[in-house]
């Protein structure tokens, strides 16, 4: 029997008994109404609310860009869509690295402001003082190592992560840390398959994987990617289900020939 299906409501505890009885976790980004809507009744486990919409929604080249409020504004029309998935949202760069108050104030913002049911933050051991402040507050709080692409200039590439012995002796001290700060899950991004196994078996806590390999408690894409609505992303780890730019294009210019050609509206489509 799946737990998912046994359950009212998602919540970080439904995703820890998951882990413990072996069943997948399944996460997607979202950033508006309509697709949350669509994603929650599809039977998601959770959404990201993802600084990505700095890339797909407003076009900027890195993550860097999104605000805070903007990041709010997504949050809260995601949350308006969704009636049963867990409900996590990315602190945008900014927002939390110069000390923890800041980054707690970041965080109660978002949960007064959403009604999200949790915050995400880049980084290991530099974000522990912040992450143990606002879990001390209440505030569930899911980590992300390996590529961190909010550490994109420091990174200079996008390339795999940890492939170098030092990177993944620090990328499994900093999971372990960030558990016992009081993480209730940890995003691993573009990591050795064998690397994310080593660290999903290691901690209590769920590891959900973006390029991360198959052995990770679960998975998660960006919507736009998967979706085929973004065609210019195609990495190694993205399986794309559906190719929304061909079909919406085809569909819009069926739409210009048919107003063209005065077929639209017809007799049936008019008062």
């Amino acid at each position: 029997m799946s737990i998912n299906k046994e359950v009212k409501r998602v919540t970080t505890n439904t995703l820890m008994m998951m882990k413990q009885a072996g069943e997948k976790i399944s996460m997607l980004t979202a950033y508006d109404y309509s697709f949350a809507k669509i994603i929650d009744a599809a039977g998601i486990d959770a959404i990201l609310v993802g600084d990505s919409a700095s890339n797909v929604m407003a076009g900027h080249e890195t993550t860097l860009p999104i605000t805070l409020d903007q990041m709010i504004y997504h949050a809260s029309s995601v949350i308006r869509g969704v009636q049963r998935c867990l409900v996590v949202v990315d602190l945008p760069f900014g927002t939390y690295q110069s000390n923890s108050e800041i980054a707690l104030a970041s965080a109660i913002r978002i949960m007064k402001e959403t009604g999200a049911h949790a915050i995400k933050l880049e980084g290991g051991e530099e974000a522990i003082d912040s992450i143990r402040k606002i879990v001390s507050a209440g505030i569930p709080v899911m980590g992300h190592l390996g590529l961190t692409p909010q550490s994109i200039y420091k990174f200079g590439t996008y390339a795999v992560r940890a492939k170098e012995e030092a990177e993944a002796e620090k990328l499994k001290t900093d999971a372990k840390l960030l558990q016992d700060a009081g993480c209730f899950a940890t995003v691993l991004e573009k990591i050795p398959a064998e690397l994310a196994k080593e660290v999903t078996e290691s901690l209590l806590i769920p590891v959900i994987g973006i390029g991360a390999g198959k052995y990770c408690d679960g998975q998660v894409l960006v919507m736009h990617d998967m979706l085929g609505i973004n065609t210019e992303f195609k990495p190694k780890f993205l399986r794309q289900y559906l190719n929304v730019f061909e079909q919406a294009t085809d569909a819009v210019k069926s739409y210009i020939t048919d107003v063209k050609s005065s077929d639209f509206p017809n007799d049936k489509e008019q008062y």
